[in-house]
């Protein structure tokens, strides 16, 4: 009776699932993030899909502060954005988007051991590197971009993400166009285009940068809804129906 108990104990300890084992792998590309992250701040955005890039960049001041460029993001609710990010400091730095909450988690758990993100809604880059970042924000709310790596976090590099309801897209105004020409390796695309209030433009035929995605989305003859800004001394196309 006795050994038949003692191969019993056996028998269930050796089939019951392993609880208290825990996961020593502490790699950010696991499904708990990715469950977070749609939970809370959106989810993994389709390049196919993305309705405007915004440029970042990540550098040193002369002072000793670490800073993004632009300071803050605004975005509508329900917006695929396309983050191009640029490392133009000394330093590696990484671009991470999330709740301040869970900023501050994985900030302090980065303290403690040696970490690295590997999750959609992330980017790491050694100095003169350049990544991006596809989200799309399907919660309103106000959340957080920042930088993880030890240290880098208390020196200024984070930044408020704004999120609001899609209706505060409304003021945007959509100049009307006919695509002439599309040069998709240069990233140029010839608008025979209406007046573009928003730049003080009357109408005329120009050529506009657009990102891959918004290119794929062109084709020659075709008549368009956009919205064009200057990023960076370029006219570029921002926003299309």
């Amino acid at each position: 009776m006795k050994n038949l108990l003692l191969t019993t104990a056996l028998a269930l300890s050796l089939s019951a699932p392993a609880f208290a084992a825990g996961n020593n792998d502490h790699s950010h590309g696991d499904d708990h993030a990715d469950k977070h992250a749609e939970m809370m701040i959106g989810k993994p955005g389709d390049a196919a899909n993305v309705d405007r890039t915004i440029d970042v960049t990540m550098r040193e001041t002369d002072g000793g502060k670490m800073i993004f460029e632009p300071a803050l993001l605004e975005i509508a609710r329900g917006e695929t954005i396309r983050f191009n990010i640029t490392n133009k400091g000394e330093l590696e730095h990484e671009f991470v988007i999330d709740t301040v909450e869970g900023n501050v988690e994985h900030k302090e758990l980065m303290a403690k051991m040696d970490m690295e993100h590997d999750d959609p809604n992330s980017v790491r880059l050694d100095e003169g590197g350049t990544g991006e970042v596809i989200w799309n924000f399907t919660n309103e709310g106000t959340f957080e971009f920042a930088c993880l790596i030890p240290g880098h976090y208390e020196s200024g590099m984070r930044g408020p993400i704004t999120v609001g309801e899609k209706m505060a897209q409304a003021d945007v105004e959509y100049a009307t166009g006919k695509i002439k020409k599309i040069n998709a390796k240069a990233g140029k695309v010839t608008i025979i285009h209406g007046p573009l209030p928003s730049l003080d433009m009357p109408a005329m035929t120009m050529v506009f940068r657009a990102d891959e995605a918004t290119l794929a989305r062109m084709s020659v003859g075709q008549e368009i809804e956009f919205v064009a800004e200057r990023i960076k001394g370029k006219l570029t196309v921002t926003q299309m129906k």
